[in-house]
């Protein structure tokens, strides 16, 4: 298939109409990168960044060039750079176009020194009238620019993308010693800096050995590895056309091994999280000597001269690069994953030696695929101080703002990341989903309310009730029970990647804050709306609001302010009166004449977990206060507390 089908010389095909779209209409004046891959889909644009490291009022000139390129080595992929920019701006649309490519020009020679001359992008949209007009400038030269008569907007810009990609995926654990003066910081930051260079210049030795392989195949099939040794990159040798299908099918006497013979029998994905194609790359390094003669181990004394300390310094390296199925593999290596990993090594080395001779930071990468960006982007998170230091907070927030994703929503925590990430093994387990039944009030219609506006939990939920895992809660664990029903759907929502916490667990959390007394911890005592907030904000870091409310007779007086619950804040509500407690998951409300349902989650259910016997036996449904019969759901003799936990406003 040919990446460049349909699109001429004088074409651009546009994968991120949407996106391009929202950047006109802000109306602003800004400056955005336009990202491709002029080695896998030429003259397509993939992605469209905001660039933040500018005045807007000084013009183009005023791009720190050096930062926005450092930015991009980290969470842009290798196989993808900046082929153009966009400036949106009430300017002549040839001046901003020919601004456009000076950007581009300025950020290239910094990001992408080694990829030569290429023709970029320079793009132009006015911000009053909404018009944008692309230019090509061939070669990168700033005396020529062609206006682009042809932009193609994709219809289904995932689809084409993965049908012609793949992915290669590359993670590698390091542990250097570095040995260096006590009282010479100094000598150990130079120490440091040789040590990780001389790991860096591995991995373009020809002793080293890389493994490739797929580990999405069917058990049926059978795609044996590929072994290439450092000796058989030919990191200088010119690299064949290998854009498209059909061109060279060997280099020398040697047949071209591609990427696409890990899928000859594989449906190309309709989209990446369904069942991306991904290369695993293993690197082996040859640390004993060839000789097959028989010698005795040989150590060597070197006396120090002063008072010396050995450092271990951890380093996670985990490289995701973005490749064509005709990509040749050696080409793969040399060109995608080895750059990819020494420029995160060096790049986590440039964070680690400030702090080298204070704790280490321990730095991860996290590869993140958020809701309306084509591909795949990449964060390095410093562990140390946790998720929400303000640090970690920061980089977050840029990604957001340049990727145009919401600012009060998490999408790029570390449960958000793509599931083949290396993670701690409590997310591992969350990725690959739970026994408890999720989202039991789905397909389950309002009755009974005539001319009533339904507002409903947003997001999903696990249902949590009496006698669960084995744990005899009946009689007193509604509450408990309700309360681990919310923290799962704040995990669920990504905003926490901490376990459902057990009975145990929340008695122990409301002893720490002094609630309650030690014997608590164990007892069978009942718990509600108030200690429920005590819990969420200690373990999450949530704030509730508290309804109070006199009597079960008075609930229906609460729908409208219910209603603007489930709207605004989408999350569960725990309703405490008496000795029971319920989760709220939506209500059914007449503004006018006042009639209303709620939709009760009820903790008290026993049996197994079948969704048919749980809405059959009436355990999550709608509930009127008062039925047909007369009867009343809740109790009129009884106050009741509503807990309404609040969605945080973070990134």
């Amino acid at each position: 298939m040919n990446c460049c089908e349909g699109v001429s010389e004088m074409s651009v095909r546009l994968l991120c109409g949407r996106r391009l779209n929202a950047v006109i209409s802000s109306g602003e004046p800004e400056l955005y990168w336009l990202v491709g891959s002029t080695l896998v889909l030429p003259r397509t644009v993939v992605s469209i960044i905001k660039c933040l490291h500018w005045t807007p009022s000084l013009g183009p000139e005023s791009v720190d060039f050096s930062r926005e390129a450092d930015d991009f080595r980290t969470f842009l992929l290798r196989g993808l750079d900046v082929v153009g920019a966009l400036i949106v701006s009430n300017q002549d649309h040839e001046e901003n176009a020919m601004n456009a490519v000076k950007a581009t020009i300025g950020i290239r020679e910094r990001f992408v020194p080694d990829k030569g001359t290429c023709s970029v992008i320079g793009a132009s949209a006015n911000a009053s009238t909404k018009d944008v007009r692309f230019f090509l400038s061939p070669m990168g030269k700033l005396e020529s620019l062609d206006l682009i008569p042809s932009v193609i907007p994709e219809d289904f810009p995932e689809k084409f993308l993965w049908e012609r990609v793949c992915l290669i995926r590359c993670s590698l654990t390091l542990k250097l010693p570095v040995y260096a003066s006590i009282n010479k910081k100094s000598d150990s930051e130079e120490v440091f800096s040789s040590t990780v260079d001389a790991v860096a210049a591995k991995f373009r030795d020809p002793t080293t050995l890389y493994l490739i392989e797929s580990k999405k195949l069917k058990s049926e099939e059978t795609i044996p590895p590929v072994v290439l040794h450092g000796s058989e990159l030919g990191f200088d040798a010119c690299v064949p056309d290998f854009g498209f299908p059909g061109s060279a099918a060997t280099v020398g006497n040697k047949p071209l091994l591609t990427c696409s013979q890990f899928f000859k029998n594989m449906k190309p994905p309709s989209s990446l999280m369904e069942n991306v194609d991904t290369i695993h790359v293993s690197v082996f390094s040859n640390l004993s000597d060839s000789s097959l003669a028989c010698v005795a181990p040989l150590g060597r004394y070197f006396p120090a001269p002063e008072p010396v300390k050995c450092s271990v310094v951890d380093f996670k390296l985990d490289v995701l690069c973005f490749s064509s199925r005709d990509f040749p593999l050696d080409s793969t290596i040399s060109r995608l994953v080895i750059p990819a990993l020494v420029s995160q090594l060096l790049e986590m080395k440039q964070s680690t030696t400030p702090k080298l001779c204070m704790n280490h930071p321990q730095l991860h990468p996290y590869h993140f695929y958020p809701p309306g960006v084509l591909h795949p982007i990449t964060a390095i998170y410093d562990k140390t101080y946790g998720e929400m230091e303000a640090e970690q907070v920061e980089i977050r927030r840029s990604l957001h703002l340049r990727f145009g994703l919401p600012v009060d929503r998490p999408l790029l925590l570390t449960s958000n990341s793509l599931p083949f990430t290396c993670m701690p093994t409590s997310s591992e387990s969350r990725k690959s989903g739970t026994t408890l039944l999720k989202d039991v009030h789905i397909d389950i219609s309002s009755r009974g309310v005539s001319g009533g506006l339904v507002s409903l939990i947003q997001g999903s939920y696990e249902y949590y009730h009496y006698l669960q895992n084995g744990f005899d809660d009946n009689g007193w664990g509604c509450a408990y029970r309700s309360l681990q029903t919310i923290v799962s759907w704040f995990r669920l929502q990504n905003y926490t990647s901490i376990e459902v916490p057990s009975h145990r667990e929340i008695q122990q959390a409301l002893v720490e804050i002094g609630d309650k007394e030690l014997s608590f911890v164990g007892s069978h005592e009942w718990i509600g709306a108030i200690e429920l907030s005590f819990v969420l904000d200690k373990l999450l870091g949530v704030s509730c609001r508290i309804m109070n409310v006199r009597s079960g007779a008075e609930l229906p007086e609460k729908c409208r302010e219910l209603a603007m619950h489930f709207e605004t804040q989408g999350t569960p509500v725990m309703i405490g009166g008496g000795v029971l407690a319920y989760t709220l998951l939506g209500v059914d409300y007449n503004d006018v004449t006042g009639d209303c349902a709620f939709l009760i989650l009820d903790p008290h259910y026993t049996g197994i977990d079948e969704v048919k016997r749980v809405v059959n036996g009436g355990w999550c449904g709608w509930k009127k206060a008062v039925d047909s019969r007369g009867k009343s759901f809740f109790l009129s003799d009884k106050f009741y507390n509503l807990l309404l936990p609040q969605r945080p406003n973070i990134v």
